[in-house]
């Protein structure tokens, strides 16, 4: 996995509520793990721009309610630094649902994502109709 150009931005623990912003069928998710996250011993995992989780659908399409599958955080509501000394928060948290290799199982995408999503997941910010 790549690295990313912004420091320590894990805004979203286990158990947060996040939106779902791509057309696959589910709306609302909530963060169960977070992968190659690496702590102190029963330190709660964080996810932050940039990170796989997996998640639990909770509100969306009926078949695709209560599965448990990967996605990629692509907005945050914390706010963060980037190297040019430029501060970036977003409305709210988000994420895109993708498969085992990164790739978003949607055919769209609805709202802003990061750019630092599109330096670890490109496929992603090509869908995106905005890339702030």
């Amino acid at each position: 996995m790549r690295a990313i150009s912004i420091k320590n931005n894990k805004a979203l623990t286990l158990k947060s509520h996040v939106t779902c912003t791509d057309n696959s069928g589910a709306k609302e998710v909530y963060i169960i793990s977070v992968f190659k996250y690496h702590n102190k011993k029963r330190a709660i995992p964080k996810a932050g721009i940039g990170s796989m989780v997996n998640v639990v659908i909770k509100k969306g399409k009926p078949e695709m309610r209560g599965k448990i599958e990967k996605a990629v955080v692509v907005r945050t509501r914390q706010e963060y630094k980037r190297a040019n000394g430029m501060r970036i928060k977003f409305e709210d948290n988000a994420v895109v649902l993708v498969d085992a290799e990164g790739l978003p199982k949607a055919s769209e995408i609805k709202g802003c994502v990061a750019k630092e999503v599109g330096e670890r997941y490109p496929n992603i910010a090509g869908m995106a109709s905005v890339v702030v």
